[in-house]
């Protein structure tokens, strides 16, 4: 990886990097299993929660000038209250809880070991913030019988359990957008996947 360069920022830091984490973020979530149908002026809107928040990540893969790769993360508690409200139902504190967002990365940078680093990243910045004592990210659900699922594809279940986290099917967000070819919006659940946080993680 050697050809590559990484990038920390952090709150308002990251707000001169939108533009291409916007696109970056259309790109990638327009495959399988997202299938979204992107719009830039609501990815602008979504990643304004990351500038706003003084302890977010955003930990950036470049390959010359161009974004190739991206993973967040933020307090759970400067997240909106709708997506906070499946973990406090569950009983988590949102104050203790730092979430894991998007790990975006083009497919020829896939297989470099780059999906380890991004969880790196985020752990040792959520133990770094101090008053943490669990991380999680979400991931939606679609039937294994879907017509778009590709025949080849291999769900990130098992990596994810490697990294420490198990699945939360009691846990589930639920948001809506349009997919790829579709007219309308249609609403999706999302998984939430829970990870105690330890101090010297990762």
């Amino acid at each position: 990886m050697s050809d590559l360069v990484f990038e920390c920022r952090h709150g308002e830091d990251i707000a001169t990097r939108i533009e291409p984490l916007a696109a970056l973020r259309i790109r990638v979530f327009r495959e399988w299993p997202y299938l979204y149908d992107g719009d830039l002026d609501y990815e602008r809107d979504y990643l304004k929660t990351y500038v706003n928040a003084e302890r977010s990540l955003a930990f950036l893969v470049f390959d010359g000038e161009h974004l190739v790769g991206a993973t967040t993360a933020l307090p759970l508690v400067d997240e909106e209250a709708a997506f906070r409200a499946p973990l406090e139902q569950a009983g988590f504190d949102p104050e203790r809880v730092f979430y894991f967002g998007e790990s975006i990365l083009l497919p020829e940078y896939r297989g470099r070991g780059l999906g380890h680093r991004f969880f790196d990243e985020r752990e040792t910045w959520a133990a770094e913030q101090g008053g943490f004592d669990t991380t999680c990210f979400c991931a939606v659900q679609r039937p294994a019988d879907h017509p778009a699922r590709p025949a080849n594809y291999k769900p990130l279940d098992e990596f994810w359990r490697s990294r420490g986290y198990t699945p939360r099917p009691d846990v589930m967000a639920h948001y809506a957008w349009p997919d790829v070819g579709a007219d309308e919006e249609t609403e999706k659940p999302l998984m939430f996947w829970t990870r105690p946080l330890r101090p010297n993680d990762p």
